[in-house]
């Protein structure tokens, strides 16, 4: 019998098995977007459609959150549905890990009744927990360390804009093809805020796929990366493509991409007064990246919500965010998540890959992972 494959942080998948969620959830999306959007489905090619895969069917995920969600609940709840099952909604008000029942036996009760677990919780600790005694994979939708699945969402965005980013094998998309998608060339990613857990998957990730990482973070131990992650950072080598430093500017020095996240965790509200004076001068801005030297042609990402001290309107709302697309990559990156390692457990072989033109033509194409 196959280990149970749970998902904590991207730290626990090789280069290969990024990639593959990556390319799968954009197969994933451009097989499910006709059946979403009728009015752009040309009447002739309805009977060509692909059905995405249906790996959930009869089944139910519950969605264990224990803090509040937009983009995580809607992107998991549709993903669930698209693939053919039903996703279980379990509020802090509807279950407290650890409160009237120890974690442990929640576990083996949720994980009695459905076929895959996706936890929203607070401290890291909760949800290592809940993978230990789980009988079904138990995915981390965001935790004090670690938020996996939004890195996946900024990779999917950066693959389907590298258009911006061209290797002399790239050309400019086409309506044609979408198994075309690349990785992009070699980028300098510059994070700039808080070492919260979206930087954290940053750190292990982007290395690991020969991109380099530019950090500006106060100089306070508080806003750097706590020891058990970089710990994971040294241990994956990451840290050999990692420069960090306490000034804003010259992060984003060569920047292809600038990231940034809120300032304020949840839970964080206290510490509101203090943490706004440490991070004054941190807000992205143009004046901030031309000052500082990022590429020309620089692009934005924000994880979401957005505060206006942590980036301005004129970037925010602009020609270089990808935002909205990242954000809408939350829902394809958590449905290629659920249909592998819920759905199939088998994110470690091969595959067969429906490559799904946008006229509705299909062929089959095998990629090793």
């Amino acid at each position: 019998m196959p280990s149970v494959p749970h998902l904590m942080t991207l730290a626990d998948l090789s280069p290969k098995e990024i990639s593959r969620v990556i390319r799968h959830a954009h197969v994933l999306k451009r097989v499910s977007q006709p059946w979403l959007a009728p009015q752009q489905r040309n009447s002739k090619l309805q009977a060509k459609l692909k059905m995405p895969s249906q790996s959930l069917f009869s089944k139910s995920v519950a969605l264990l959150f224990s803090k509040r969600s937009t983009r995580t609940r809607v992107s998991a709840e549709t993903a669930a549905v698209l693939l053919g099952g039903r996703a279980l909604f379990l509020g802090s008000e509807d279950i407290q890990l650890g409160v009237n029942e120890s974690v442990r036996d929640s576990a083996r009760v949720i994980g009695g009744m459905c076929q895959g677990i996706f936890a929203r919780v607070g401290d890291h600790s909760e949800i290592e927990e809940l993978a230990k005694h789980s009988p079904v994979p138990v995915l981390n939708a965001l935790s004090s360390l670690w938020h996996p699945t939004q890195i996946l969402a900024d990779l999917l965005t950066l693959y389907e804009h590298s258009h911006y980013w061209p290797t002399a094998a790239h050309q400019e998309p086409t309506s044609t093809k979408f198994a075309e998608l690349r990785a992009p060339r070699p980028l300098t990613v510059a994070y700039v805020g808080d070492s919260a857990n979206v930087l954290h998957d940053m750190l292990v990730t982007y290395p690991r796929l020969g991109h380099h990482l530019r950090v500006a973070s106060p100089e306070n131990p508080k806003y750097r990366a706590p020891e058990p992650v970089w710990n994971r950072v040294v241990e994956l080598g990451c840290d050999k493509k990692i420069w960090w430093g306490a000034d804003p500017k010259e992060a984003v020095k060569g920047a292809d991409v600038v990231v940034t996240d809120t300032w304020i965790s949840m839970g964080q509200e206290a510490e509101k007064e203090e943490r706004l004076k440490a991070f004054q001068g941190y807000q992205v801005t143009e004046q901030l990246c031309r000052e500082g030297g990022a590429h020309p042609d620089w692009k934005f990402l924000h994880c979401l919500p957005r505060k206006s001290q942590e980036v301005d309107d004129e970037v925010f709302y602009g020609p270089r965010s990808l935002v909205f697309p990242e954000a809408d990559n939350r829902k394809w990156t958590i449905m290629a998540l659920f249909d592998l390692l819920l759905g199939k457990w088998e994110l470690n072989t091969s595959y067969k890959t429906e490559n799904i033109d946008a006229v509705g033509r299909d062929t089959v194409s095998d990629v090793k992972s």
